[in-house]
């Protein structure tokens, strides 16, 4: 039997993929986190499926319950928020899967990113204006960062920072990233992006940190600071331009 890492999306029920769906409506059992994986999304599951919620238990617990699964002969549907391939700690379960010789597969889903990107209703790659997008975070007691991954290095780049994680460190992103990207450059906050009690946050890199805690926000919540947020005047892209050759085949 398989194990299915399906990405159940930023939040709202109907953000999966069709993919996900499909699977998560042919596994017998399913792991979720209760905390952050929306309810509705259950409703997939068949009628007779097992459901456990994973907030309360550890990673061991969660592998054991994987393994049983697959060793009881059902494919097992382990829903993660957003994306697997970010920020999901999916890595550490498909080594551990890998070390059982439990078989498994993964099936993206939309990151909460790209859903923060959608209700601030912006491209993040802009012509002449900014073409690189940094998936980051910042360093908390528990996990500390790699040599070379802190804010004030890659702030050097310039490019539009996304920051996971980091909502209740705002003072400090805000501190490591002004020297690089100045007071004046755009930035925004999306917290529980997609749900109905989605809240989006604008202001400058000087202001954010204040307009973030008058707001009261802590988690689920995902930060960008570039000048593609607040990009007016640029170039059209070639993709369309009259100008560009186009065969006909």
């Amino acid at each position: 039997m398989t194990v299915y890492f399906i990405g159940a999306g930023p939040g709202a029920a109907d953000l999966i993929t069709v993919r996900g769906a499909r699977t998560l409506a042919a596994c017998r059992v399913c792991l979720y986190a209760g905390s952050l994986v929306p309810r509705e999304l259950l409703a997939e599951c068949p009628p007779d499926a097992r459901l456990v919620d994973t907030a309360q238990l550890d990673l061991d617990q969660i592998v054991a319950e994987l393994v049983r699964a697959h060793e009881e002969g059902h494919d097992v549907a382990r829903l993660h928020s957003g994306d697997p391939s970010v920020f999901s700690a999916v890595a550490e379960q498909m080594r551990r899967l890998d070390a059982a010789g439990v078989p498994y597969e993964v099936v993206p889903g939309v990151p909460a990113f790209a859903a923060a990107a959608a209700a601030l209703k912006r491209e993040l790659t802009v012509p002449t204006v900014g073409q690189t997008v940094i998936l980051t975070r910042v360093a908390q007691q528990a996990t500390a960062m790699p040599d070379g991954e802190d804010l004030a290095t890659l702030g050097r780049s310039g490019a539009l920072i996304v920051l996971h994680l980091a909502a209740r460190y705002v003072d400090r992103v805000v501190a490591e990233l002004l020297p690089h990207y100045g007071a004046d450059c755009p930035a925004a906050v999306v917290a529980y992006a997609s749900r109905p009690e989605e809240l989006i946050i604008r202001g400058t890199l000087d202001e954010i940190a204040g307009k973030v805690k008058e707001a009261g926000v802590l988690r689920t919540a995902v930060i960008m600071v570039g000048r593609t947020l607040g990009a007016e005047q640029f170039r059209d892209s070639h993709l369309y331009s009259p100008e560009r050759e186009r065969h006909v085949c």
